[in-house]
């Protein structure tokens, strides 16, 4: 198997007060979003989240055929969740998506993949120097190497991975911008307000 997606799915939501999961938008759970975004890009779709019941619930909203993964480590970690995933995942690439992001860009996705063929990674960063690692593209064996170096040595954060990754590319999102002109792909659910937000969002796509 050549690709795979990797959903993150493990966060408290605790600024939401709810499981941002089975959250609805535009009459849709928001990680069902994510899935149907990705699910005609990849061989499979893998869910790493933190319980066995949220597994149960998801598993009801995910549809057929999605693969589901536990945390291995309870600290809660992205690199933690991200690391359960690369060693579920099967394809010799994984896309890394977190699961509160409704507008993941297809053509992004294609793109991330395409350029990720011969490196480490493929991973978007912006004209200030932030990188966007949970909106990225992973040679999965070279992944789940150094994210258990990091965790094995303490560094929990995705940053700690990707330094002991070599041939990693990174991504103007002035590039990706030619493909997702508001790059929307990167907006995040985190409270009520940005979920109205997105109700918004959705709303005027709709009608164009």
């Amino acid at each position: 198997m050549e690709r795979s997606a990797i959903v993150l799915a493990g966060g408290s939501s605790t600024r939401i007060g709810e499981d941002k999961g089975v959250l609805e938008l535009a009459g849709k759970p928001l990680l069902k979003h994510v899935i149907d975004a990705v699910r005609n890009h990849v061989g499979e779709v893998v869910v790493v989240t933190s319980s066995q019941d949220r597994v149960k619930s998801y598993s009801l909203l995910a549809g057929k055929g999605i693969r589901f993964a536990r945390d291995e480590v309870e600290t809660k970690s992205p690199l933690i969740g991200a690391a359960s995933g690369f060693c579920a995942a099967k394809g010799e690439y994984s896309l890394l998506l977190p699961f509160d992001t409704p507008f993941v860009s297809s053509e992004i996705v294609s793109f991330l993949f395409e350029i990720c063929i011969g490196r480490a990674a493929a991973i978007p960063k912006w004209p200030n120097g932030q990188i966007e690692p949970l909106h990225a593209v992973y040679k999965t064996t070279v992944a789940k190497d150094a994210a258990a170096a990091a965790i094995e040595e303490g560094r929990l954060d995705m940053r700690g991975m990707i330094e002991r990754m070599r041939g990693v590319r990174y991504i103007s999102t002035l590039v990706l911008q030619q493909l997702d002109p508001e790059l929307q792909t990167f907006f995040n659910v985190n409270t009520r307000a940005d979920l109205r937000k997105a109700s918004a969002l959705m709303a005027r796509q709709e009608r164009t």
